[in-house]
């Protein structure tokens, strides 16, 4: 994999990959804590850390580190940044805490029939400000860790 360093691609796997990996790690702790193995772990939102914050955290951090902290392109990657994460911990998690109280005034009218109102409404959308830092967290640290095994 030495061809893509210091490259688009670098960029590209890393933003993918820390978002492959960090579902994997969600899976792994919902096994741990909840003893159970759900396959949807893979490709849901929502939950510790956040898959959206490692991958453009880990987008930025290559860019940082191929094109330098101080360049035009780092400032444009880590603008995208801020804007996911704030989406993930603002926006995403609001309209998931509506979704929890419309399942509720759905389940009190329907009388526990939520497919005659269309079906239940999906809760985890959004994430906790600390799984937001985390997936951030770990997305710095996966960039620097598959720069340096590339190089």
């Amino acid at each position: 994999m030495g061809g893509i360093y210091n490259t688009g691609y670098e960029v590209i796997f890393v933003a993918f990959s820390a978002i492959v990996v960090t579902q994997v790690i969600k899976f792994v702790l919902h096994l741990l804590i909840k003893r159970q193995s759900d396959l949807r772990m893979f490709s849901t939102t929502g939950g510790m850390p956040s898959s959206h914050s490692a991958g453009v955290v880990g987008l930025s951090t290559t860019v940082g580190l191929i094109n330098g902290f101080s360049s035009v392109e780092f400032a444009i990657a880590i603008g995208y940044a801020f804007i996911v994460m704030y989406d993930a911990a603002g926006v995403r998690r609001a309209a998931g805490k509506q979704a929890a109280c419309l399942n509720r005034i759905i389940m009190d009218v329907y009388k526990q029939d939520l497919q005659e109102a269309g079906g239940k409404l999906k809760e985890l959308l959004g994430h906790t400000p600390m799984q937001v830092l985390v997936g951030a967290l770990f997305g710095i640290v996966y960039a620097y860790y598959i720069h340096n095994l590339l190089g």
